[in-house]
């Protein structure tokens, strides 16, 4: 790693210095460095390690003027992965049409993509279940989608990314969503427009 990865660490702590995780007190640059290890761990580039950083960035802290600074700071590269990775928020669309359409793009996306996409829902699943451990069922109340849509959401996202070629995590994420639907007798069924 060089210095671009440095500045990156920082750039992504400052971004996201008062996001924190959803329902709880920790602090969401935790997210993001577990999504980066994931990648690192699983042979990921410079580019991949940055952009599994700066994953949510676009996302969470200022759409398409972030995503120009990613761009000028870090490289096309690394902002194609982000903007790969980035659901279209403040665009109107509700929670499953957003949802609906990160699937699409998930089924259509590159390795690089996939490798940080996976990563992100890895440790989603994982975090929910050391959550639902001890919250229990009380958890799915974190979510838009609640228990139903969450989990469609996450298995139609691993399906989607074994289609468009698979990750070297997505077997992991395969096995942390089974572990989470065993949690919970839930229905399978696409939930109805947000």
């Amino acid at each position: 790693m060089t210095d671009r990865f440095t500045d990156a660490v920082s750039f992504a702590a400052d971004l996201h210095r008062h996001q924190l995780r959803k329902g709880t007190g920790t602090p969401y640059i935790g997210h993001l460095l577990a999504v980066c290890a994931q990648v690192m761990e699983a042979g990921g580039t410079e580019d991949e390690c940055i952009a599994a950083l700066l994953h949510d960035a676009v996302e969470d802290q200022g759409g398409a003027e972030t995503a120009e600074r990613i761009r000028t700071r870090f490289g096309p590269v690394v902002a194609r992965i982000v903007e790969g990775c980035s659901e279209g928020r403040g665009q109107g669309a509700g929670w499953a049409k957003r949802k609906r359409a990160a699937i699409r793009d998930a089924a259509n996306a590159d390795r690089s993509v996939r490798l940080v996409l996976s990563a992100d829902k890895l440790h989603n699943a994982r975090s929910l279940l050391t959550a639902h451990a001890r919250l229990g069922a009380d958890v799915w109340l974190r979510f838009k989608g609640g228990r139903t849509g969450t989990l469609w959401y996450m298995r139609s996202m691993a399906d989607a990314i074994g289609r468009a070629g698979g990750s070297p995590l997505l077997a992991e994420l395969r096995d942390a969503i089974g572990r989470l639907e065993a949690l919970d007798a839930v229905c399978s069924s696409s939930p109805a427009e947000a």
